[in-house]
């Protein structure tokens, strides 16, 4: 029992490294990007800090 615990663990700790980088993690801010984009007339210039998170974490 106590093993599972660990290896769970490790698992929850390891996951971020594993997937540093990666277009999963930048998935929400991509589709709120889009989503902001949608707006007439200021969407484009809305949407710039969700751009901005989604290439911090996935250059």
């Amino acid at each position: 029992m106590k093993s599972r615990s660990v290896l769970k663990l490790a698992a929850v700790l390891l996951l971020p490294a594993v997937l540093g980088g990666c277009g999963v993690l930048a998935a929400p801010c991509r589709i709120g990007s889009a989503v902001i984009k949608m707006v007439p007339v200021v969407g484009h210039a809305a949407a710039l800090p969700t751009d901005a998170c989604a290439a911090v974490i996935d250059p």
